[in-house]
């Protein structure tokens, strides 16, 4: 299932304007439990239903390519950004793979590879338009070599070694395997645009996994304040927006350590720690019913009674009290992932 090719897809652009599908849809067909890779900055992943709502302002998040600083800008007001909650599910940065799961018409629902969920066991579901994957299975040979992380915010993916000719904007923690290094110069293959160029102040270089750095407190809570100001997105994972829960599986996933995706399933693994017992680094958790219902929210303590945390769709990353009113009466635990 190539992508459209991106010819077709300008032309595609001319007559939607900013419609919503199915017009964005591959014609060709996706083979249920087979794996593809995503083929855009950062696909969003829909819900059932939700996918059916798609407004005319999510257009750039739809599209091949996606536009996601556009679809910000579309949802500046917070009650419209408000209006995605329930209706999506997560997202998947570039080069992520999924599974297919099953598909209807333009769309198909996959599974998100590294984003551990009791909902399905190949990964996080959720539906997305099937323009945004591609079968090219070149970066399947290359699992073995060493490869970059994005560590800025969003970086810039360019068509020469000069950088002048940007590409596509991609986010932190998107992976790309590295072809060459050129010193201030990485050239990195890509799922179906094959080889593209990075300024090596945007990424790290890693020869294999075990070569991730130790996720101590310190720079746990160092990268998340990276992200101070940047507005929350129900369902982000992303260097364009988070939610609570894609931010702290985001921040530790930078060091290599994998956490369930849900807050509430956060709240259930790691190593359980007693209230007076937490340090920098924990996962505090909120829960409804004064924390006795279900868990709803996750932050980051960073010390001396402040925490980070991507709150809601009025606010930003920010960092607050924990004895915060509205927080502290719903404060129902604390999870420690930092510590093997």
């Amino acid at each position: 299932m190539k992508k459209l090719k991106k010819s077709l897809l300008a032309s595609l652009a001319l007559s939607l304007s900013c419609a919503v599908l199915p017009a964005f849809g591959s014609t060709t067909d996706a083979s249920v439990g087979d794996t593809y890779y995503v083929d855009v900055a950062v696909s969003t992943q829909w819900t059932t239903n939700g996918r059916h709502l798609a407004r005319d302002i999510d257009a750039p998040s739809l599209s091949n390519p996606v536009d996601l600083r556009q679809w910000n800008a579309n949802m500046e007001d917070s009650e419209v950004r408000r209006w995605l909650t329930g209706k999506l599910e997560t997202q998947a940065v570039y080069g992520s793979k999924v599974v297919v799961l099953q598909e209807a018409g333009d769309w198909v629902q996959v599974a998100v590879e590294g984003q551990p969920t009791p909902r399905h066991n190949l990964g996080y579901p959720g539906w997305m338009p099937k323009a945004q994957l591609t079968d090219d299975d070149r970066l399947d040979g290359m699992a073995d070599k060493p490869f970059i992380m994005v560590t800025s915010n969003t970086a810039w993916l360019y068509d020469g070694r000069a950088l002048n000719d940007p590409f596509m904007e991609i986010s932190f923690n998107t992976r790309l395997p590295v072809m060459k290094d050129f010193g201030d110069v990485v050239m990195v293959a890509t799922p179906d645009d094959g080889n593209k160029f990075i300024s090596k102040e945007d990424v790290a270089v890693y020869q294999t996994e075990a070569d991730f750095p130790e996720a101590t407190p310190e720079k746990l809570i160092e990268t998340a304040k990276q992200f101070l100001g940047l507005r929350y997105l129900w369902a982000g994972v992303s260097g364009f927006g988070f939610d609570c829960s894609g931010f702290t599986h985001t921040i530790h996933k930078a060091y290599g350590i994998t956490i369930p995706r849900d807050s509430s399933v956060q709240a259930k693994h790691g190593k359980e720690i007693e209230k007076d017992a937490i340090e920098p680094g924990d996962l505090l958790f909120f829960a409804r019913n004064n924390g006795t219902g279900s868990v709803h929210h996750v932050s980051m303590y960073i010390g001396d009674g402040l925490m980070i945390h991507a709150p809601n769709a009025s606010k930003n990353v920010e960092i607050i009290p924990l004895d915060t009113p509205g927080y502290i009466n719903e404060f129902s635990g604390a999870r420690r992932y930092w510590e093997q």
